[in-house]
């Protein structure tokens, strides 16, 4: 087995695989620099970790951002070691000042935070908004394994299994999607994004996960009534989890209650490839009836998965004089844009 091939099937199986860490993710995400690490023990794969690097204007110097790494036994610190050991050489490599992580590690994991702290990586202290973290620190998730479509449903709690029922009753149909289907997704996307007031991207971003992740890793179903899309998602496949990456629903039809039908079929999607884990994705960690994100928050609340909280960012300085010039640019630049829109406001 060539090595290329060795790595892919350690990807694959690893119980910390992410789509995040994919060579797939790597491709969507080409305007990075991209670079891996592996730790090995006699010619055995320990560990991958998969690194994207931005370089920052003006400064002239990279960014490492390794998003939901690693890929390894969380507890195994030679390996750990051995992978932040190969960043370190990517980083003289690259003349990076700073490395980034935000790893699949729930903040209840005292044993991976204090190996974390031995080999030499800080945590980012204070985080008080979702606004400040790069991938969500709060998420959803619900046990699938080895679990029966009817074993599925009578775990969810009873409102949420009567507004599945309801839509089915009402007419509502799904359908897996294919790529011609993307202009109906961005359609109901961005009706969704106006009716929220959240950004969506151009839908070339969309196409682009579509083309790299490919059919295998990445899904469009679709929610119609009478023929109509009404509502649709993009989920995501890879190892032993499915996530729901991104979805929304036209104005029109709402009380049809099409989201339950789709937040199911993507469950039916990891329960017919082995998958262990669905993942809603981000939530309010704060639980505030008042927060405008709330509403997201009880949704997913009703299929009853766990409330799972990760550790926060951890970094690696390497350069102290030019990460504060960068935070200070940083800052200055957020002030700017907060004057801006109080003055168009």
């Amino acid at each position: 087995m060539d090595n290329n091939k060795k790595i892919q099937e350690f990807i694959d199986t690893n119980k910390k695989s992410h789509f995040l860490q994919s060579p797939e993710w790597a491709e969507v995400k080409s305007n990075w620099k991209h670079e891996t690490v592996i730790a090995e023990e006699n010619g055995e794969i320990k560990g991958y970790m998969s690194i994207l690097l931005r370089k920052v204007p003006v400064f002239n110097r990279y960014i490492m951002y390794a998003p939901r790494g690693f890929v390894c036994d969380e507890h195994d610190k030679e390996t750990l070691k051995q992978l932040m050991e190969k960043a370190g050489e990517l980083a003289k490599k690259y003349k990076a000042f700073i490395f980034r992580m935000d790893p699949d590690i729930p903040e209840s994991d005292e044993e991976f935070k204090s190996i974390a702290k031995e080999i030499g990586l800080q945590m980012k202290e204070n985080i008080e908004s979702i606004d400040q973290v790069v991938q969500p620190k709060y998420v959803f998730r619900l046990n699938i394994a080895g679990k029966t479509e009817e074993e599925l449903v009578a775990s969810f709690n009873s409102k949420t299994r009567y507004n599945l029922r309801l839509s089915k009753r009402k007419g509502v149909t799904t359908r897996i999607g294919t790529k011609a289907d993307l202009e109906t997704f961005y359609k109901i996307m961005t009706e969704t994004g106006a009716r929220d007031e959240f950004f969506i991207r151009p839908i070339s971003y969309f196409e682009k996960i579509y083309d790299c992740m490919g059919e295998q890793h990445a899904r469009l179903i679709i929610a119609e009534f009478e023929g109509k899309p009404i509502a649709a998602v993009m989920p995501i496949m890879y190892g032993n989890k499915v996530w729901y990456l991104y979805g929304g629903s036209s104005n029109e039809y709402r009380n049809l209650m099409p989201n339950y039908q789709l937040q199911f079929e993507m469950m039916k999607w990891g329960l017919e490839n082995g998958c262990e884990i669905y993942d809603f994705r981000g939530v309010s960690g704060f639980k505030d009836e008042n927060d405008p994100q709330y509403g997201v928050y009880r949704f997913k609340k009703g299929f009853n998965p766990e409330f799972v909280e990760f550790v926060n960012e951890l970094y690696v300085v390497y350069d102290p004089v030019m990460n504060s010039l960068f935070n200070l640019s940083e800052k200055a630049y957020k002030m700017m844009n907060c004057v801006r829109k109080k003055l168009k406001g």
